[in-house]
């Protein structure tokens, strides 16, 4: 990137200072640029109806699904809260689930440690974002990342029993897929984990309001599904468990 008078080179790009000035108007959108124009990196997706939008941070991108943050963003960054849910997880040698892929940062985190990583995604949307997110290309690179596009709820149920020996649930908000919370997902998970292994389910705050509600009925619903060893994992915001 460098600065002309007529505005800033970018990847071979000029992008002229009438166009700078549009994108630093959104703050809240990252931009492509090419041949002098910068266009805002959002798609409509024909599969739920929600818009995507690639957002910056401080650190790499997090998706706004019709405004709303996929990654914790106050108090934390996007890989900060990957991070931490990896963390929670603990190191995995053999195959990990990842039952949400979105921007992928979790998928790849887990797969430097991983022997394999299994990724579902219901929302093709969702990928076409993370291709042009350049922290998301591992995703798309790395040999023992594996990707699943449909729903984790008519998925898991697919995949062979016990291979997992991790875990990562990291579901849409409760409202927006209640079944990802019931108990006949979590035996599904618990089907295809490996006896001992550990699940990571985001949740949420355990602080907050949405938070103390759920908890609860979360933990239960683990437990009468087979799971031991549910615990908070308040720095990342979710729970851990143990298969059975």
């Amino acid at each position: 990137m460098s600065l002309t008078e007529s505005g800033v080179v970018v990847s071979d790009s000029l992008l002229g200072w009438a166009a700078i000035e549009e994108v630093l108007a959104e703050p809240r959108k990252v931009f492509w640029v090419d041949e002098g124009r910068a266009t805002p990196i959002h798609v409509f997706s024909e599969t739920t109806g929600w818009v995507r939008t690639l957002c910056p941070t401080a650190s790499a991108p997090t998706v706004l699904v019709s405004g709303f943050p996929m990654h914790r963003i106050k108090g934390s960054d996007p890989m900060k809260d990957s991070e931490a849910k990896l963390r929670a997880l603990g190191k995995v040698r053999g195959k990990v689930l990842d039952t949400a892929t979105g921007l992928g940062y979790t998928a790849i985190l887990a797969s430097r440690s991983a022997a394999e990583v299994v990724t579902i995604e219901l929302d093709p949307a969702a990928l076409e974002i993370a291709r042009f997110n350049p922290w998301s290309q591992e995703l798309f690179s790395r040999s023992n990342i594996r990707q699943i596009v449909g729903d984790a709820f008519d998925e898991v149920p697919k995949l062979d029993q016990g291979c997992f020996a991790g875990v990562i649930h990291d579901p849409p908000t409760f409202a927006l897929a209640g079944e990802l919370y019931s108990g006949e997902f979590y035996r599904a998970l618990q089907r295809v984990m490996k006896f001992g292994g550990t699940l990571f389910h985001y949740v949420g705050d355990p602080e907050s309001a949405h938070g103390k509600k759920h908890y609860p009925g979360i933990m239960r619903r683990l437990h009468e599904s087979g799971f031991a060893k549910t615990k908070v994992a308040a720095e990342a915001f979710g729970i851990t468990a143990l298969a059975g």
